[in-house]
């Protein structure tokens, strides 16, 4: 697989190192010297000193041969624009660039980017799954943390006790994985019924966990 980095500034040097580590082949474009300089020697991967927002640039990196292209300069504009010659001049097939600005996601998509990331955004979603959850344990983040692995237990006093799944109100942003019990796991379906002391496991997108948590707490 051939990767190219648009940006050789620290987010630029970690995403070369976590790809060069594993066995992927990775070349950077980056403007500073000083930036250019490092990764070369610290990283031994091949650095083209230019400017990623050019065709000459994208093509001496072998843009049309590369399976992806990831922008990840301090600058948006830098980022999309790096994005579109990607994808429409040497048609890359996947393009992802890093929004500094929470608010240019959807934009940057909109323009050019196959997947968007902003930090603060990932950061945010993380935050807001480990918050307020009373009674879930959240075993694992999904989607940037769009959404979570969920694990509860059913209280001694659950006021739906005895009711099969299918006559519980279940937001549609949430799949039922499995039920753990003294007899065994099972993979819940519309007639099981939950018992107080059931040990539930659920993925649930972020919009519907608090109305989740509130069939159960």
């Amino acid at each position: 697989m051939k990767v190219i980095v648009v940006g050789g500034g620290k987010v630029g040097y970690y995403t070369v190192k976590t790809l060069s580590e594993k066995g992927i082949d990775v070349r950077v474009i980056e403007r500073s010297r000083e930036a250019c300089d490092r990764i070369a020697n610290e990283l031994d991967v091949p650095v083209i000193c230019a400017d990623g927002t050019t065709v000459e640039a994208l093509a001496q990196a072998g843009a049309g041969k590369a399976d992806a292209v990831i922008a990840v300069t301090g600058s948006d504009e830098d980022n999309i624009v790096a994005c579109q010659i990607a994808k429409r001049r040497f048609a890359v097939q996947k393009v992802i660039s890093r929004s500094n600005n929470p608010k240019n996601v959807d934009i940057i998509k909109r323009l050019g980017a196959d997947i968007a990331v902003s930090s603060t955004q990932i950061i945010t979603n993380l935050i807001d799954m480990e918050v307020d959850t009373t009674g879930l344990k959240l075993l694992a983040t999904l989607n940037r943390g769009e959404a979570g692995i969920i694990e509860l237990v059913v209280p001694d006093d659950w006021k739906h006790n005895g009711q099969p799944l299918s006559e519980l109100d279940l937001p549609r942003g949430c799949i039922m994985v499995a039920v753990s019990r003294d007899t065994g796991m099972e993979i819940p379906r519309g007639d099981t019924v939950l018992r107080p002391r059931d040990h539930v496991t659920a993925v649930v997108d972020k919009g519907s966990r608090r109305a989740f948590q509130r069939i159960f707490y």
